[in-house]
């Protein structure tokens, strides 16, 4: 793994500088995301939305997401992330605006998809940054702490929405959050340095062919990503889509919560999850030190969240807000396959790595959540009771999470015995 070079490391004030400036963006971006989970039982009841409606409504998020990745990638490494994330972050706003004023099903679904594509850079612009800015155990840090961030965001679509609402409603709320991801566009502008072309340094793995590439072949064939590919997609990918909708849903709907008990479910979530990846920043330089590499913390640590999965099935109406949070916090483990893939490519390609993991990722998002929906409502065809129906579905979906690591480990196995 190429480190960069040393002339464009930043100093330690200016780099805790931009961290915060990308921080309050990536803030914002996750507060947008996971708002969806606790307006559920308002949007259901005032638009009628049945399970496979919130299921989409919230994966249109992760589709508009999903739909920028590969061009964003290019336009990272050609242009830098100031000037990308500042582009992005216009959509956002008037993507959150236009929820605001929609009053169909369909104008929620567009201005969601909108807003997705807005916020897309909002971490994938910082890690390209850190991946020429900082040292590689430094990255890792920086890259939980983004993570924790984003947690922090999602904290606050929880019981502070939940407090908001009598006094702004749903739609005073992405007023106010189109104001806000304005103020953080200022702040990047001003704090962020600017981006300049740079060849490979000495003794990188990467040549001028690759470097200058502007394509994806690079990432996609490298045995590296496509060892991670998996378990980004389901098991990244599912994580997300259980802390931003369907944790809140069954806690309502199985476990019987009210929604303001299931608004401080996930505001217990989200903090857990903050704790974690808070602890994950601490401990990775360290881990980095020692050689422990991402994939064999990955291996060890991931399959608790199998055993998790497997108590919320089994217990149904008795697994509430506690279990999803250990679910969730036993899932960081595979977190740590971003910044992995990243450092495991040139410096030179970092955007287009990062964009095409987070296009997997978010994309497993996407199908995790509507998928779920579906299922829910497909079982609720056949007859199942409602809690049955979400066991069902969580089921599946834990036995997709485990053929997924099954998979990670037979590349990893393939790859280091080659």
């Amino acid at each position: 793994m190429a480190a960069p070079a040393s002339a464009e490391l930043l100093a330690p004030g200016p780099a805790v500088i931009v961290f915060l400036a990308f921080a309050l963006a990536y803030f914002l971006s996750a507060l947008v995301r996971a708002i969806t989970a606790t307006l559920s039982p308002t949007l259901s009841v005032e638009l009628s939305l049945n399970a496979s409606d919130l299921g989409l409504l919230a994966g249109g998020y992760f589709f508009g997401f999903a739909l920028t990745q590969l061009p964003l990638g290019n336009w990272l490494d050609r242009h830098g992330p100031r000037k990308v994330i500042l582009g992005f972050l216009t959509m956002a706003v008037l993507g959150c605006a236009a929820f605001a004023m929609a009053n169909s099903f369909a104008g929620l679904l567009a201005a969601r998809v909108l807003t997705g594509m807005g916020v897309s850079a909002c971490l994938m612009a910082p890690l390209t940054g850190y991946r020429r800015w900082l040292n590689p155990a430094t990255q890792l840090r920086a890259n939980s702490w983004m993570l924790m961030t984003g947690s922090l965001g999602m904290v606050a679509a929880t019981l502070p929405v939940q407090w908001l609402m009598p006094m702004t409603g749903w739609r005073g709320l992405f007023w106010a959050l189109a104001v806000l991801i304005g103020l953080s566009m200022v702040v990047i502008a001003l704090a962020v340095p600017a981006w300049r072309q740079s060849a490979p340094a000495s003794g990188s793995d990467a040549t001028p062919t690759t470097a200058l590439s502007k394509g994806y072949g690079l990432i996609w064939r490298h045995p590296y990503f496509r060892q991670m590919l998996p378990i980004g997609f389901v098991n990244y990918g599912g994580m997300v889509a259980v802390q931003t909708l369907w944790a809140g849903p069954w806690m309502v709907n199985v476990a019987g919560y009210s929604a303001q008990e299931a608004a401080a479910g996930l505001f217990g979530i989200n903090l857990s999850m903050l704790t974690a990846f808070w602890l994950w920043g601490v401990i990775n330089p360290r881990l980095a030190r020692q050689g422990l590499a991402p994939e064999r913390l990955i291996a060890w640590g991931l399959p608790v969240s199998f055993g998790v999965l497997l108590s919320i099935v089994w217990l149904g109406e008795g697994a509430g807000w506690l279990l999803w949070a250990l679910f969730c916090v036993s899932s960081t483990f595979v977190a740590l396959s971003q910044p992995a893939v990243a450092l495991a490519l040139p410096a030179e390609a970092a955007g287009r790595a990062l964009s095409a993991f987070n296009l997997a990722i978010f994309a497993g998002v996407f199908v995790v959540q509507w998928g779920i929906g579906l299922l829910i409502d497909a079982l609720a065809r056949l007859g199942w009771s409602e809690p049955a129906q979400y066991r069902g579905a969580v089921a599946f979906f834990g036995l997709c999470c485990v053929l997924a690591y099954l998979s990670f480990l037979h590349a990893h196995w393939k790859r280091t015995r080659a």
